[in-house]
């Protein structure tokens, strides 16, 4: 399933969902289904490793485990 960014046209809220071709996807701000999909931008080439170690830290940060190995958590 992949990732889309999404700007709610009645709160302007812009986020992004995994969502699957069958559901219309909703704002989590105001449940809004006036939704318009945005163009998301590419991951710079060379740096998706230093997104993903950012991320994984911003998530270890929050308690957010869930996606991960057992071997990629720090104990």
């Amino acid at each position: 399933m992949p990732i889309y960014d999404y700007r709610c046209k009645d709160c302007n809220k812009t986020f992004d969902l995994l969502v699957r071709a069958s559901i219309v996807p909703v704002c989590p701000e105001c449940g809004s289904s006036q939704l318009e999909k945005l163009v998301s931008p590419l991951a710079p080439h060379g740096k998706t490793a230093d997104i993903l170690k950012q991320a994984r830290s911003q998530a270890a940060k929050e308690g957010y485990f869930s996606n991960y190995k057992k071997s990629e958590l720090k104990q």
